[in-house]
């Protein structure tokens, strides 16, 4: 075990919760995740692995959860058949025992793009299906993120607080922020090593690479595909919640600095994920105008997004033709990303996942066996049918969960909360390569579920419908 400069961030966190709760403290929990490329701790033991910030102060927050009155229980009843928890909880079974097995079951019968650093020391390489460490660590990350799902669900539908999950978020966004102007200045000024005591994890980092000539915005994270991917994530809470919400300058605020933190990351990745997110929200407002949920703001939102689309797509046009930096840029994040090297060596880990699932007969290579470059595809690769279909059926639980809770603030976080989920699944679509989708994923998700299903309902206000006219309570009211 190697202790970093960033452990400290970590312990500090720890302190925070342990002193005022996980409720007051959530803010120094979900504030970790910016800090995605500090680490809580190293385990040269285990083939380099890296403990994020998240993972190891989720140890306290499950802890808090097993050591409240009657903790053991409600986590049992968070697991109950037919809920969010109960798909998961079959998902890693599933995976758990595919690691173990299946990598041996299957031992030489197709080769793979494995997730071991031990074998993929100087380049990524096609190696035959054999126990490897990936099997360990993955495993060992989807257990993390599965305990994180189970500890936040379970203390939110105990005591539901939608002030200080906003109150999280807003310092989730504003540290993210910070951390990329601090990294595109510190680079500007000549001072590219200021952020290194942040940047401890055994991770690859590409923090200083440019993209037609800009620096990229890497902020806390590895590369700028993270920070886009995760931006994206914030962006996705804050359009709903800026969407639905009562009018508030904090608010616009944070969908600005979210919306910059997304253009600024010269992520392709990004970018893609920002168009489906879009598309995907717009579809779901039309939706809902065909019902009859339709405020004057929704409405107005609608045209302005259709008369803004129309006038970005003309400049974008006019400046590709006529100005050659836009030219260069958008060749190079958008327009010939599938055609070069890593477009295309991404595209062939794609195909040979697919052909591991196919070689094992659709049960799956084990998880920590594939790499690839899609979401679904690395599930199937690794998972195979039957893992996947559980996956699938925990998020369409987790995105059926209910937001009429009797309160309309409540009801706005549930419904953006869901939205920052479809976010991160729409990013990973094109980029993820393994099936987890992330800690600060399932610290969402538990929110969603905790929330929705919470015990205490405060009935002063209407339920809130899929769109509702905004009332006149502010952010910070609890």
């Amino acid at each position: 075990m190697e202790i970093v400069p960033s452990t400290f961030l970590a312990l500090a966190a720890i302190a925070t919760l342990l002193a005022v709760g996980p409720y007051r403290g959530l803010w120094a929990f979900v504030g970790l995740a910016p800090f995605g490329a500090a680490a809580a701790l190293n385990l040269p033991a285990l083939g380099g692995a890296t403990i994020g910030q998240l993972e190891l102060t989720l140890c306290v927050v499950l802890l808090i959860a097993a050591a409240s009155p009657g903790g053991p229980d409600r986590l049992l009843g968070t697991l109950r058949p037919g809920q969010p928890g109960f798909w998961l909880l079959l998902v890693i079974l599933y995976g758990v025992l595919s690691a173990a097995f299946f990598p041996r079951v299957f031992s030489g019968a197709t080769d793979i793009f494995g997730l071991s650093r031990d074998v993929n020391e100087d380049r990524i390489i096609s190696i035959p299906l054999r126990p490897n460490s990936g099997n360990i660590t993955q495993s060992f990350y989807m257990l993390l993120s599965a305990a994180c799902f189970l500890a936040v669900a379970t203390l939110y539908r105990v005591r539901p607080d939608e002030g200080a999950v906003l109150k999280a978020m807003v310092v989730c966004t504003s540290l993210n922020f910070g951390l990329g102007l601090v990294d595109v200045l510190s680079s500007f000024v000549g001072l590219p090593d200021l952020m290194d005591p942040i940047r401890t994890a055994n991770y690859a980092m590409a923090t200083q690479h440019t993209m037609a000539g800009i620096k990229r915005m890497v902020g806390g994270m590895p590369e700028a595909s993270a920070f886009g991917a995760f931006s994206v994530v914030l962006l996705g809470f804050w359009l709903h919640y800026w969407t639905v919400a009562p009018r508030s300058r904090l608010v616009t605020a944070m969908f600005a600095m979210t919306g910059f933190c997304v253009l600024r990351s010269t992520s392709s990745g990004a970018y893609v994920a920002l168009i489906g997110l879009l598309g995907l929200y717009s579809c779901w407002l039309l939706w809902v105008a065909a019902r009859g949920a339709f405020s004057r703001r929704v409405a107005g939102l609608l045209v302005w997004m259709i008369i803004g689309t129309w006038l970005l797509g003309v400049a974008i046009a006019t400046g590709y033709q006529l100005v050659p930096a836009v030219t260069e840029f958008l060749d190079d994040t958008l327009l010939n990303k599938l055609a070069s090297d890593s477009g295309v060596e991404r595209m062939s880990w794609n195909v040979q996942a697919l052909r591991n699932f196919t070689d094992t007969w659709m049960i799956g290579a084990g998880l920590g066996s594939v790499r690839a470059s899609n979401w679904l595809v690395s599930c199937l690769g690794s998972l195979g049918l039957i893992g996947t279909a559980a996956y699938l059926a925990f998020l369409a639980s987790m995105f059926r969960a209910p937001a009429h809770s009797g309160n309309t603030r409540r009801d706005h976080v549930i419904q953006a909360l869901k939205v920052a989920c479809l976010a991160q699944i729409v990013a990973a679509m094109p980029t993820a390569a393994t099936p987890n989708l992330g800690t600060i994923f399932f610290v969402l998700a538990g929110l969603v579920v905790g929330l929705s299903r919470s015990a205490v309902v405060l009935p002063a206000t209407p339920p809130a419908t899929a769109l509702p006219v905004p009332v006149s309570h502010r952010l910070g009211r609890t």
